[in-house]
C-alpha cells in the first residue's frame, strides 16, 4: 500500500513547522521534523564533545542516538526527544541551528541520516518539513509545499519563538543568524534549500498561520490523493 506523505521546505521561520503541526494533527499522520534531527545532532555533538572526531567516528556515534518527536496532549505541537530526554528548547538556540546547518552540508551525514527520515514513513501517512523534503528525501511525495516569507517578518517570528523558550537573544543577532543559515543551506552542494518542481509555492508573509493552512488544504484536496 503506497504511503500518503506530504512533504513541506522553505525558508527559516516561514511556518513550515507549524503548518506540519497543523496537517499532522489534521489527518493524524505521523510527524517528522527533519531540520530537529540535525538540531538533536548538533545538541549532542556539542553536549557530547564530539566535533573533533574523524568524521566516520563522528557518524558512528551519531547512529547511536535515539531520536524520536511526541505529540503534545491537547496542542498541534510535537516535543523532540534525544536518548529519552526532551531537548525541544534546547535545540532551538540560535548557536545549535547554526552549527546544525554546518553539519548538514556534510554529504556521509546527510546520506547516514536519509534512512533514518525516511523510516518515518509508515501509515496512514506523515508530514514533514525541512530544507530538502521533497527534492531528496521524499521525491515522490505526493503532495509538496515550499514556504518562503519576507525575512524580516521571519526573523521577527523566530526571534518570538525563541523567547517564549526562555532563550535570551536579540532581534538583529536572530536576523543575521537566520539569513546566513538560509544563505548557507541554499548555496551548499549536497541537497541545497530549493522548492521541487511541482511543490506549491506559498508566501506567509501576510498570512497568518490559518490561512496558510487553508490555502495547503485546498491544494491538498485538489491533488485528490489524500482525503480531507
Amino acid at each position: 500500500m503506497v504511503i500518503p506523505i506530504i512533504t513541506i521546505d522553505g525558508d527559516s521561520g516561514s511556518g513550515k513547522g507549524t503548518l506540519a503541526h497543523k496537517l499532522a494533527d489534521h489527518f493524524g499522520f505521523h510527524y517528522l521534523d527533519s531540520g530537529a534531527i540535525y538540531r538533536i545532532v548538533a545538541y549532542a555533538a556539542d553536549h557530547y564533545q564530539w566535533l573533533d572526531l574523524p568524521e566516520d567516528a563522528f557518524n558512528e556515534k551519531v547512529k547511536g542516538l535515539d531520536i524520536s518527536f511526541q505529540p503534545c496532549e491537547n496542542e498541534e505541537t510535537y516535543k523532540a526527544f534525544c536518548n529519552n530526554q526532551d531537548v525541544s528548547s534546547l535545540i532551538r538556540h540560535p548557536n545549535v541551528s547554526s552549527l546544525a546547518s554546518q553539519l548538514s552540508a556534510r554529504q556521509s551525514l546527510r546520506t547516514m541520516l536519509l534512512k533514518t527520515q525516511q523510516d518515518f514513513a509508515k501509515l496512514p501517512g506523515l508530514v514533514t518539513d525541512g530544507r530538502d523534503m521533497g527534492t531528496i528525501v521524499f521525491p515522490n511525495a505526493p503532495v509538496k509545499l515550499y514556504l518562503t516569507a519576507d525575512p524580516e517578518i521571519r526573523a521577527k517570528r523566530r526571534y518570538k519563538q525563541l523567547k517564549d523558550s526562555d532563550n535570551d537573544v536579540n532581534l538583529a543577532d536572530v536576523e543575521k543568524k537566520l539569513n546566513e543559515r538560509d544563505q548557507r543551506d541554499k548555496s551548499r552542494a549536497a541537497a541545497p534549500l530549493k522548492a521541487a518542481a511541482d511543490a506549491l509555492i506559498i508566501d506567509s508573509t501576510l498570512l497568518s498561520a490559518d490561512e496558510v493552512f487553508t490555502q495547503a488544504l485546498s491544494h491538498i484536496s485538489s491533488k485528490k490523493l489524500i482525503s480531507t
